[in-house]
């Protein structure tokens, strides 16, 4: 029989968080991690692009400005992140402004995909040499709260107390999770939009921001901007009745890598389901059902020429003549985004691209392509029923699936937070 003083489901960076804080607090307790994936998954593996500023990252519900800022001072002694510069802010600042807009000055540090798998290397095997177990590709099936024991696809284990940290990808597990043991939760915002893929020479304020934050008046947020070896890539979901669809993605390599002379971008719409109150993951399921129905089964990509025009994209669109540049995300279907995407989502969307154009004349180039969809599924909120993310006793719920967080930082500190809960 396996027992630990606690298990930590997920590995991501709220699960690594919770992890070294409970080895630092205590070095004698047993503890295991455990992914369904045969690799560690989270933010620090897809691009690692991490923020060091209040608010990003951190849901205002569950953090203050000063304790966010304090549990950043212990995410940047373990990280350690080199700081990237950043020029001429005040110039795109004034601009904004005009406009109603607003560009946050963020510390922001970006390794790269490359760097992000070196980093999980590297922590992962301080974890190992502190007897942390680490258990790839063991899935967790059912949770029986009453004896604290799980049982995944390979063995039934007990514990003193367990951590569920899944990440996005784990929302409906969650959600499944908290349903089983009556823990009563929200599940009612979510954030969709498109992935803008363009030139360097189109958005050059990369050049002197990695990844600037916009912030539009129509509740519209630029998010994860890369850029140097950037690619769109997508990501696979399913539904709670076992249909797939893809949401769409980027990430970067390292400058060690070499460049593409490209930029990609999401232009993210928060949307709030309020009366009749609807489940959020329900709603992004059928958006993302029915963009795979128009899409061949594949995200759907539009050259922002085609759109201004009122005319679907098609596979002539993508020629050598104005566009001068490959989509970096193979397979997707030519077609007409406005088809795909709720109008009122999409109308706020395009009018904070015709903004964002207006202080950063050339992101709308003809040429520029939107993909879609993006979804990040932020919205489930369990009560808690403390300050370190306790949902039940002797369980807790944290990092971006949980609604704790809203990034790598957040989540790691997040995971800091319920191990101070464990260990009291």
């Amino acid at each position: 029989m396996s027992k630990f003083d606690c298990i930590i489901v997920g590995t991501g960076p709220a699960g690594l968080g919770a992890a070294f804080e409970l080895i630092e607090k205590s070095s004698s307790l047993k503890v295991l991690m455990l992914d369904k994936e045969n690799f560690s998954t989270g933010g620090l593996r897809n691009d690692c692009k991490m923020n060091f500023t209040f608010p990003i990252g951190f849901p205002e519900d569950n953090w203050t400005e000063n304790e966010a800022e304090s549990y950043l001072e212990k995410v940047t002694e373990i990280l350690n992140p080199p700081i990237k510069e950043k020029h001429n802010l005040e110039t795109y600042q004034k601009r904004a402004e005009k406009l109603g807009c607003k560009l946050i000055n963020i510390r922001q540090s970006h390794l790269g995909t490359d760097g992000g798998l070196e980093l999980i290397k590297e922590l992962t095997a301080k974890l190992r040499s502190r007897n942390v177990e680490i258990s790839l590709g063991e899935e967790v099936l059912d949770l029986q709260a009453g004896d604290k024991k799980i049982i995944t696809n390979k063995r039934e284990i007990f514990y003193e107390n367990i951590i569920f940290a899944p990440g996005r990808k784990g929302f409906g597990f969650l959600q499944n999770i908290m349903s089983k043991i009556d823990v009563p939760f929200l599940d009612h915002i979510v954030d969709i939009g498109v992935r803008i893929e363009t030139k360097e020479s189109s958005y050059p304020i990369v050049r002197d921001y990695y990844d600037p934050k916009f912030l539009f008046p129509q509740g519209v947020r630029t998010f994860c901007t890369n850029s140097g070896a950037a690619h769109v890539v997508k990501e696979k979901y399913s539904t709670r009745d076992g249909q797939t669809f893809y949401s769409v993605n980027g990430h970067a390599f390292s400058d060690r890598k070499k460049q593409n002379g490209l930029v990609n971008f999401a232009m993210l719409k928060t949307v709030r389901l309020t009366e009749p109150l609807a489940s959020g993951q329900g709603f992004v399921e059928m958006l993302g059902l029915q963009s795979m129905l128009l899409g061949g089964g594949q995200p759907i990509m539009q050259r922002v020429g085609d759109f201004r025009m009122g005319t679907r994209s098609k596979v002539e669109s993508f020629n050598n003549d104005l566009y001068d540049f490959e989509p970096t995300l193979k397979g997707c279907t030519p077609g007409d985004i406005s088809l795909a995407m709720p109008g009122r989502i999409l109308r706020a969307i395009w009018k904070s691209m015709k903004e964002l154009d207006t202080i950063i004349p050339g992101v709308l180039h003809p040429g520029t392509i939107m993909y879609y969809p993006e979804i990040k599924l932020y919205a489930n909120k369990p009560t808690f029923k403390d300050g370190h993310f306790k949902v039940a006793e002797n369980i807790y719920m944290i990092g971006d699936g949980a609604g704790t967080s809203r990034g790598i930082t957040g989540a790691w500190a997040s995971g800091i937070r319920a191990a101070e809960g464990v260990t009291g």
